[in-house]
């Protein structure tokens, strides 16, 4: 389910959690045998991208029921501002089929990771390429490299998968979601699945706010469900 909002607000505005289940409960993904104050919380990851353009920022949310199962997502275009402010848009008219069309191509960029003390509270650079295309069989193919600073190690993802509407679900079992405004929202297909088998993954949110350019929040989990790091990208178009 997709839920898009578009406000002209303070930043300081919590009005958003007016539209959230009163039974939410304000962590990204509990560990084990943490107590939350619901007998039934919803689990929420949010991520937050300010533009480099405008005095604007981004923030998505994914919303799992308490099996982890994906419930919402839900989007917030704000500007800030005194005075009379116009509400951005998300250009929601645009055919779903045709948004993965301005992730195509090859990127090149930055990131920064940050690890959370339980894994040493450090942070790491590299330099990252992307590239997304679509081959002759209508197949999607990802390929990521980053080379992190001071080592000579490159590490490579290669993913393949398949579109459907405005759904890309990649071999392995993740998804993104591809939102209006040049967005996209990245989770595992089943994240409840992957936290019993005792596997490790990462909730996505890309904002591409001008044509070539992108920033990325990744968050990344282990294998109980706790968040281990954060990391920012900055990516532009070859």
């Amino acid at each position: 389910m997709e839920v898009f909002c578009r406000f002209t607000v303070v930043f300081n505005t919590l009005c958003f959690i007016m539209l959230l289940h009163t039974c939410l409960s304000w962590f990204l993904l509990p560990c084990r045998n943490l107590k939350l104050p619901s007998h039934q919380p919803s689990l929420v990851c949010e991520n937050c991208l300010y533009s480099q353009e405008k005095d604007r920022r981004a923030r998505a949310f994914h919303i799992m029921d308490p099996k982890g199962i994906l419930e919402m997502l839900l989007i917030f275009l704000e500007d800030r501002g005194d005075g009379m402010l116009f509400p951005p848009t998300l250009d929601s008219n645009i055919d779903s089929t045709d948004r993965i069309l301005p992730f195509l191509g090859r990127w090149k960029g930055r990131s920064i990771t940050k690890r959370s003390g339980v894994y040493g509270a450090t942070f790491a650079k590299a330099d990252t390429a992307a590239s997304l295309k679509i081959n002759d069989n209508g197949q999607l193919i990802q390929d990521i490299a980053s080379t992190s600073d001071g080592h000579d190690v490159t590490s490579n993802v290669h993913w393949t998968g398949t579109t459907a509407d405005n759904l890309v679900t990649f071999d392995g079992g993740y998804q993104m979601t591809l939102l209006p405004g040049g967005m996209y929202m990245g989770c595992p297909c089943d994240i409840a699945k992957s936290v019993a088998e005792s596997k490790s993954f990462h909730l996505e949110f890309c904002w591409l706010e001008a044509p070539g350019k992108r920033q990325k929040l990744v968050r990344t989990y282990d294998v109980e469900g706790l968040a281990v790091s954060s990391t920012y990208f900055s990516e532009s178009k070859l």
